[in-house]
């Protein structure tokens, strides 16, 4: 597991008026976590490429931004090349999930596959070989405030296993009811990087969320790796 968890913000959970300020409000996030909807893959319809170059502008906190969209295999590249850091694609909607992996890191991103809470990874692990982060949805994607589902910890459980055995090479990540309560779980079932909207931006200082969250998960991680 990574040394140390990395927290990354949900802006969906945000002040969309205010989002420049919102990620500054969040002090030591690892990244920002940006969901891209468009109301075809998802039912909800949010933000897009031209208010990702803005947010490049404003901040230095890399990008993670999230693509819940049809045809990510024509719109995926634009993210890479506008200098989002990781850009994850769903594997329910990719046509040729490798060949986009190799497209978004040549166009100097890292490559991210993300499979639903009803979908299996095992159907998939040739497809990760190529990838670089895993994003695990802990909720259906398209909406924020749900609650977490536990059972997609199997998931997690067989990714970790894979990545500490070296069949896979890539950062296992999280999204979905992320809070004080459930980030322990998911820290102890070997999560690197963890997805939060509510739990940092409904609290009264986001930036000091950010750190409570990153000590409960270090320590359940800790927990883990002792046992």
């Amino acid at each position: 597991m990574a040394h140390r968890p990395l927290i990354a913000p949900s802006i969906l959970s945000a002040d969309f008026a205010r989002l420049g300020e919102e990620i500054r409000a969040a002090r030591g996030a690892d990244w920002v976590h940006v969901d891209v909807m468009d109301a075809h893959f998802v039912p909800n319809l949010t933000i897009g490429l031209p208010v990702v170059r803005s947010l490049l502008e404003t901040t230095d906190v890399p990008l993670d931004c999230h693509l819940m969209i049809e045809d990510p295999d024509r719109w995926a590249i634009g993210y890479a090349e506008a200098g989002a850091h990781n850009v994850t694609v769903h594997v329910e909607a990719a046509h040729d999930p490798v060949m986009l992996a190799k497209n978004l890191r040549a166009a100097g991103a890292k490559a991210g596959l993300s499979v639903k809470p009803g979908t299996p990874l095992e159907d998939h692990l040739d497809t990760l070989k190529h990838y670089d982060t895993l994003l695990v949805m802990s909720v259906e994607p398209g909406f924020g405030g749900q609650a977490f589902i536990p059972d997609v910890l199997d998931k997690v459980r067989t990714a970790r296993r894979l990545v500490d055995t070296g069949h896979l090479k890539l950062l296992v990540e999280i999204d979905g009811g992320i809070n004080a309560d459930t980030i322990e779980q998911a820290a102890e079932a070997g999560v690197d990087c963890f997805v939060a909207g509510s739990a940092v931006y409904g609290a009264g200082d986001p930036g000091k969320a950010v750190e409570a969250l990153r000590e409960r998960a270090a320590s359940a991680a800790r927990g883990r790796n002792d046992s």
